[in-house]
């Protein structure tokens, strides 16, 4: 949550970290889930349908795969549902209580694989039957999808899915099959679907003699773009802006890469100048309630830059309200 808030303070003004979960744990404009990638996602509750949907069924696939292993029949399956609706009918709980009302109320095949798993409700999660719930303390709880975004609406999983792609292309375009394949989480064969299906409203263009595409309706905006000057921005942990395509060349050099796109799926905190990763960062905790940014740049940067990144800090600093040190490794 804290690399949420973070990446939400690089693209938006006026927010505070109180006002986000306010957002996601009173309002409900915000709900927590597994989406794409089989990751923890924060999503606008009024699209968490579409979201859900597009997915559904290559998460659920990759689910039963490997509760196949462990001999689980579909029979199982829906007693572990529905045993888990049941028990969340009452309100939120944490993982710890809702896996152990599960437990009796399931077979021994379904408690070998709950014992192997990180959560025993995540069938019901990549269902789209159950989302994240307030916090009890330090823990998470799980909450019922028809309780907490009463009224959700329904939808075909072709239509989602166009839907879903016409949104990536718009936030990450230009991009290829391929790229929404890898970003999604959906199957190459299953994205040939929605791409097919959403054929006419897309544009093709070169990128670096390279094919690639973007929304039609895009295409003269783009164009017509360009920066209005240079664009800094300190991007937290797994920011999706470095997840959106299956290649990286175009953001990290080569020799970068591992530093940014480490091992066991961490993606370091990032300075991003014009587009590309051009250093990393991390904060630490300073007396008096403050934050130390340490920035690493790639190379000696020159005066300009380094102002840009130190407004680019203050800029993280006024999102939490705490006062913000930037310091710059030696070259």
């Amino acid at each position: 949550m804290t690399a949420a808030h973070w990446n939400i303070s690089a693209r938006t003004r006026g927010l505070s970290p109180a006002r986000i979960e306010t957002a996601l744990r009173k309002e409900c404009a915000l709900v927590k889930s597994l989406c794409m990638r089989q990751t923890v996602h924060l999503l606008p509750a009024a699209e968490f349908h579409v979201y859900s949907a597009a997915v559904r069924q290559s998460r659920v696939a990759a689910v039963v795969r490997i509760m196949e292993r462990f001999g689980i029949t579909p029979r199982d399956r829906e007693a572990l549902l529905r045993a888990t609706l049941e028990i969340l009918e009452s309100g939120p709980m944490t993982k710890g209580e809702l896996t152990a009302r599960i437990r009796p109320r399931v077979s021994s095949r379904v408690r070998a694989w709950m014992d192997r798993v990180w959560n025993a409700n995540r069938l019901a999660l990549v269902e789209g039957l159950v989302c994240y719930g307030p916090e009890q303390g330090q823990q998470v709880t799980f909450v019922r999808v028809d309780r907490w975004l009463p009224g959700r609406r329904t939808i075909a999983a072709e239509e989602a899915q166009r839907r879903l792609l016409a949104g990536f292309l718009r936030s990450y375009g230009p991009a290829s099959l391929a790229d929404f394949s890898k970003w999604s989480g959906i199957p190459i064969a299953e994205a040939r679907l929605a791409w097919g299906a959403s054929s006419d409203e897309l544009a093709e263009v070169s990128i670096s003699g390279q094919p690639a595409w973007v929304l039609r309706k895009d295409l003269s905006a783009l164009r017509a773009s360009a920066l209005a000057g240079r664009a800094v921005s300190l991007l937290a942990a797994f920011d999706s802006y470095l997840l959106a395509h299956a290649k990286k060349d175009h953001l990290v050099e080569p020799r970068h890469y591992k530093r940014v796109y480490r091992s066991l799926g961490w993606i370091s905190p990032v300075v991003l100048v014009d587009g590309r990763v051009a250093g990393l960062w991390r904060h630490s905790p300073r007396r008096g309630g403050g934050l130390t940014i340490a920035v690493e740049l790639f190379a000696k940067p020159s005066g300009a830059l380094r102002e840009h990144i130190e407004e680019q800090a203050a800029r993280h600093g006024e999102f939490l309200g705490r006062p913000v040190q930037t310091e710059f490794a030696p070259r």
